[in-house]
């Protein structure tokens, strides 16, 4: 599964409003967080370590999610390791 990147204060995120489908959409990336985390072992931030390990099978294959840095995301795409990235969907702001 995917981390969680983390952002600096002056960092800019990408953001929409307005889409046709905003709830549905909203909806199904609430559904998509939700089995991840529901179904997967939560790392923290050994994310990228863990992720490594599983896929270059030092360890047993399994869903995992957590937080790495930028850093850790560049490395491991450069490691080939197929992963993808969790929403972040604050309840209070939906």
């Amino acid at each position: 599964m995917s981390p969680a990147v983390s952002r600096g204060g002056s960092e800019k995120v990408s953001l929409s409003i307005g889409h046709p489908q905003h709830t549905q959409l909203r909806d199904a990336m609430l559904a998509l967080r939700t089995k991840v985390t529901s179904e997967a072992d939560y790392v923290g931030d050994k994310f990228a370590e863990e992720a490594r390990k599983i896929h270059f099978k030092e360890v047993d294959q399994r869903g995992i999610y957590g937080e790495a840095t930028r850093e850790e995301v560049a490395a491991l795409v450069e490691d080939g390791v197929d992963f993808m990235p969790l929403p972040n969907l604050p309840e209070e702001h939906n």
